[in-house]
């Protein structure tokens, strides 16, 4: 039985490699550090299984690609395709702004925020309460929503054609948990537990080659060797 979403646009998305604060669980907005030697590694290693000719992220099929504005991001595509441009820098997918939280980790937010008169019925949770100084959840979901208007805009009309049509993402621990959420149509503050790894690829499409339909590519089959 041939598979009736066979051959639907895909967009990769990427979380940039270890860096010193991802290590230890700091977190990272706007600070702009490199990514650490194990990170390189670890985009390395991401590239030879699946960047390449007649793999996963095939770069005869990549449409567009789009990179958060940061450093750690940028050198991540650098690694993950050996290529120095044919990328588009934005602000969409910059990581969350943590505003006064900027640096610290979990346990020190909920400090600060008890030390307000904050979170008196339940712990902090940044997708339904953001950060003090920084971005709310609302502030996220429009950005992201923009980007994926662009996606979907540039995807319609090219639904079921030969053409190259694969979108590729490089972004951070929260945004691209934030951009799938979005992607599926959920709030941010919906409780759909998500895991992305330093160097890991996540994979989105469409069901039924249908633009209103889109789809989180929960398993995929990887291509054949020639």
């Amino acid at each position: 039985m041939p598979d009736k979403d066979a051959g639907t646009p895909r967009i990769f998305i990427i979380r940039h490699g270890e860096t010193d604060w991802s290590k230890s669980g700091q977190y990272t907005g706007k600070t702009d550090i490199p990514l650490t030697e194990h990170g390189e590694k670890q985009v390395k290693a991401s590239a030879d299984l699946m960047y390449g000719s007649g793999k996963l992220i095939d770069p005869a099929n990549v449409a567009r690609v789009y990179l958060s504005p940061r450093k750690r991001a940028i050198r991540t595509y650098q690694l993950l395709s050996g290529q120095q441009e044919g990328y588009e820098i934005t602000e969409s997918l910059a990581e969350w702004d943590y505003g006064e939280y900027e640096g610290i980790k979990t346990d020190e937010i909920r400090e600060k925020r008890k030390a307000h008169g904050l979170d008196k019925e339940r712990p902090w949770d940044i997708w339904t309460d953001g950060c003090e100084g920084g971005e709310s959840s609302a502030q996220v979901t429009a950005r992201i929503d923009s980007l994926i208007a662009t996606i979907r805009e540039f995807h319609e009309p090219r639904m079921k054609t030969a053409e190259a049509r694969d979108i590729v993402l490089v972004a951070h621990g929260h945004l691209t948990r934030a951009f799938a959420k979005r992607w599926l149509g959920y709030e941010l503050s919906f409780p759909l537990s998500l895991m992305m790894e330093p160097g890991g690829v996540g994979v989105l499409s469409y069901q039924h080659h249908n633009i209103d339909e889109p789809a989180l590519l929960l398993g995929i089959g990887l291509p054949l060797k020639q």
